[in-house]
């Protein structure tokens, strides 16, 4: 009986020990979602022609091995992402979107400018051109272009359809292009309702929800013109709100471009590498908030 009696404490001693290993073992992986690695999302702010930094925040993320299971977007965000969505190649992208040109946006229409100075064909081809598919739900990373429904005033989050469609209508800027008629309803950009659309990556399950802000806080330079000062009025007007929507990711990424145009394509690879430093500067925090190394 005595025996039996240690042989029983013995075995409750080692098994509370070695839970106790295990549990100081994996104490600094518990996370809310449990065991298994979170699902990611990245999500990217408009900013015209401030979105080639985006380019450099996708590169280093993906020099890191920071996993991206989720893409949206609004304005430029939309094109990039939907870029990076098709090809998972960051190189591919760079070349992709750094050849894009301010041609290649802005097809001007002053001849009956009804509803907008261009009509945004161009960028829709642009786009179109440059993927191996045309339909959202056939993108290797799910993927959402967020645009303004202009009669309900709402965000609305395109997962399905035509990929160069909704990026059209996601970056059509009230006033500049003429909204977009798609899938029952009037759009314009993304920007005007929800420029960091941390929302409709929760909605679409993403767990960590990385956010890249285009604003950084900062009035830009001074306008030269009247399409300069109609989109810096609009990107002012959506920071507001976006400030608020950046408090509900996990990480904001903040390139420092306040000496950035909203319209200047001549500094690319510059934005390229604010994006990279911005990036960088925030992995520690991200691979905390993931769970990894």
């Amino acid at each position: 009986m005595r025996r039996r009696r240690l042989l029983a404490i013995l075995l409750v001693v080692l098994t509370v020990c070695g839970l106790s290993s295990c549990s100081w073992r994996s104490a600094s992986k518990i996370m809310p979602w449990g065991g298994s690695r979170p699902k990611v999302a990245l999500v990217l702010s408009g900013g015209a022609a401030r979105g080639f930094a985006h380019v450099g925040v996708i590169r280093v993320l993906e020099r890191q091995k920071i996993p991206i299971d989720i893409i949206v977007g609004a304005d430029t965000g939309s094109l990039v992402g939907a870029v990076y969505a098709d090809r998972r190649s960051a190189s591919d992208l760079e070349r992709i979107v750094l050849a894009l040109e301010e041609r290649d946006v802005f097809d001007y229409n002053f001849i009956n400018p009804t509803h907008g100075l261009a009509r945004g064909d161009r960028l829709e081809e642009f786009v179109a051109k440059r993927l191996s598919t045309q339909e959202i739900e056939r993108l290797q990373t799910p993927f959402a272009a967020v645009a303004a429904d202009l009669e309900s005033g709402q965000a609305v989050a395109l997962k399905s359809g035509s990929i160069a469609r909704a990026v059209r209508a996601s970056n059509a800027l009230p006033g500049i292009f003429a909204p977009v008629s798609y899938q029952g309803k009037l759009l314009a950009d993304g920007c005007v309702a929800d420029n960091m659309p941390v929302d409709a990556a929760r909605k679409m399950g993403a767990d960590v929800v990385i956010g890249v802000d285009l604003s950084d806080g900062n009035p830009a330079v001074q306008p030269n013109n009247i399409f300069e000062t109609l989109v810096q009025s609009v990107f002012l007007m959506a920071r507001q709100a976006a400030e608020g929507n950046s408090k509900r990711a996990d990480i904001v990424i903040r390139p420092k471009l306040a000496s950035a145009g909203f319209m200047d394509f001549t500094r690319k690879k510059e934005l390229v590498a604010l994006g990279m430093a911005a990036a960088e500067e925030a992995l520690p925090g991200l691979r905390a908030k993931i769970g990894i190394k």
